[in-house]
């Protein structure tokens, strides 16, 4: 009986429940979300929340916190930093100061001699002596030039000159230079207007290019080259070679027109230091047209080979 008692109390109370979570769903349905204002919601300054510990709150707490107000930095401090200067035109002065001229790229009076060849060659008439020398003294851009070279057969000079040439530098390689060439031999003296080009082509080909104006309306031109050969630091083999034209024919000195002569050498010498070494090697002598008729005149040879030994120097 009991039962039957509390069945309608239970049953009443269930609808109640019921009732109550029906209502719930209804007013979470008709909330209209599109009238909340969102935006207020970023005012939260969320980079000052580093000491707050959250284990130990009260969530329900949290609503309308100001959370703007709340100083997270407790215990810390902060130092401000000095702002890097500006550049001023004193501090570039200071960092980059005037260099000082050197010596070698001044007006410094400088001067060089080398002794090129020097040595005996075995001709078919006899021992001979042969030297080419050159030297200048003045500064980077203007020097004064000395040239030499020669050759003594048999103790009698057959050929012997002297340049004296103004060069200029063009170029980090190249020197341009005027003068006077004074013949002494063969002949009577003769002297020549001298202009011409000097330096290093490529790949440190040493060049020479010479004009010649002398006297009676002579002309000449000379070419000259040579390279150095690297085998070892100290051990070089150097190829050489000259070349002669003459504007027209001079029987008295035995130079006739055009191409005249040439002379192509090899020689390997050794640096024992590099201001002296002694060297080997064999040159070749040929001449051309009416010079080689001269020279077969005077019964001189005109194709000819010799062997060379000599020193090579300079200071």
């Amino acid at each position: 009986m009991t039962h039957k008692l509390l069945r309608p109390t239970l049953m009443a109370l269930t609808v109640s429940v019921s009732s109550v979570f029906v209502g719930i769903a209804t007013a979470a349905e008709e909330m209209d979300h599109s009238k909340m204002d969102h935006g207020s919601m970023g005012t939260m300054d969320h980079s000052k929340m580093g000491a707050m510990d959250h284990g130990n709150m009260d969530q329900g707490q949290m609503e309308g916190m100001d959370h703007s107000s709340m100083n997270m930095d407790a215990g810390t401090t902060t130092t401000s930093r000095t702002p890097i200067p500006v550049l001023t035109d004193a501090d570039r002065k200071a960092a980059f100061p005037p260099v000082a001229g050197h010596g070698v790229h001044d007006k410094k009076l400088n001067s060089f001699v080398l002794l090129d060849k020097f040595e005996y060659q075995d001709a078919d008439n006899g021992s001979a002596l042969n030297w080419d020398a050159k030297g200048w003294i003045g500064g980077d851009i203007d020097r004064l030039w000395l040239r030499s070279e020669g050759e003594r057969t048999n103790g009698v000079t057959e050929d012997a000159e002297l340049q004296a040439l103004w060069g200029h530098s063009i170029g980090p390689w190249w020197d341009v230079v005027t003068g006077v060439r004074q013949d002494f031999k063969p002949g009577s003296p003769q002297t020549w207007g001298a202009i011409g080009i000097q330096g290093m082509a490529l790949y440190n080909f040493e060049t020479e290019a010479t004009a010649f104006i002398g006297e009676n309306g002579q002309t000449a031109a000379r070419l000259e080259g040579d390279y150095d050969i690297l085998l070892t630091n100290r051990l070089i083999l150097q190829p050489t070679a000259e070349v002669n034209f003459y504007g027209k024919n001079d029987p008295q000195r035995g130079i006739g027109s055009g191409l005249a002569n040439t002379e192509v050498g090899l020689r390997l010498r050794y640096e024992i230091v590099r201001e002296f070494a002694p060297y080997i090697g064999v040159t070749w002598n040929r001449a051309y047209g009416k010079t080689a008729d001269l020279a077969s005149d005077e019964g001189e040879d005109t194709n000819e080979a010799r062997f060379v030994a000599g020193i090579r120097m300079w200071f």
